[in-house]
């Protein structure tokens, strides 16, 4: 295995073009896991950590662009306005080492339905910033995703960037797992409200192929918000619309059963985290204090 350790990103482009079998490796979480259980074995290792423009953000006026490898543990610190469904997703992420190491980049380019940050990216809405020696393209976040592990990304390509905007009402993150950290996750939900465009969005993890969003549930909450003048109103959501939104988020998810936990369980989770998700985002929206963050990855009763 040779070891690839470019001093900028023109060469790490380079080195890319070059070999585009080479594997990026910045905060390692994912990757030096799998080389240590001799998963995978690439040629190539592409060390992205003398870049430091991948560790730096920059908020604008309506998005953020957050470096590839901006650690979790500094978007829970800084970036808790501006993506607050991120901010909460990271809390969730392994322990405090890993949070101080890994970053959004790395759990796209893996591409894992159980990587944390998928539902709120999601949910969050966004693009994928990926460049090449050929040039600079943005992914829609909704069509990054191309299978078990697999993205959008061209072999020649690297992650520089995620661009998301900044948040405009409510965003919460819930995730299920066999404990409260150091795990991966039996499933997880994103919810982001949008009031500005009246939207609703979601995103599910570690319970279909890919990370996906519930797009039945996401239309039927809107146009029942809509329909019965909450968004003006800030009224309280009917408990049978609630109940509706959890089972069409439930529906959306195509799980297995595996060693963390069976399908019918993830449904069921998911429909209990839905529900969960879009009371904590509503008394918010209505201007009542969220849920505190121990609440977010509880098993499901």
């Amino acid at each position: 295995m040779e070891f690839l350790r470019p001093a900028s990103w023109e060469e790490a482009l380079a080195a890319k073009a070059e070999h585009p079998s080479a594997v990026p490796i910045a905060g390692g979480t994912d990757v030096m896991v799998e080389i240590n259980f001799d998963h995978r074995r690439p040629e190539f290792l592409l060390d992205l950590n003398r870049i430091g423009e991948l560790q730096e953000w920059e908020a604008a006026e309506d998005t953020v662009r957050l470096g590839a490898s901006v650690p979790y543990t500094r978007i829970m610190e800084n970036l808790r306005a501006e993506l607050p469904g991120l901010a909460l997703a990271s809390h969730t992420v392994a322990s405090p080492q890993i949070r101080n190491r890994g970053g959004v980049g790395g759990n796209l380019g893996t591409a894992s339905p159980a990587g944390d940050a998928h539902p709120a990216l999601l949910a969050g809405g966004g693009e994928v910033e990926a460049q090449s020696v050929r040039g600079t393209r943005l992914i829609p976040i909704d069509d990054f995703y191309r299978g078990v592990k697999r993205n959008a990304l061209e072999p020649d390509e690297l992650i520089r960037a995620v661009r998301l905007k900044k948040a405009t009402g409510p965003q919460q993150f819930s995730k299920v797992g066999t404990r409260n950290a150091m795990v991966i996750a039996v499933c997880a939900f994103g919810l982001a409200l949008h009031p500005e465009i009246r939207e609703v969005r979601t995103g599910i993890g570690s319970a279909a192929p890919t990370p996906i969003r519930a797009r039945t549930a996401e239309e039927f909450l809107a146009a029942a918000l809509d329909e019965a003048g909450l968004w003006e109103s800030r009224g309280v959501i009917p408990p049978p619309v609630a109940r509706q939104f959890a089972e069409l988020v439930s529906g959306a998810a195509n799980p297995i059963d595996d060693v963390r936990g069976t399908a019918s369980y993830r449904r069921h989770a998911l429909a209990v985290m839905a529900r969960r998700t879009l009371g904590w985002s509503w008394e918010q929206y209505r201007g009542n204090e969220p849920h505190e963050l121990d609440d977010r990855s509880k098993p499901c009763a």
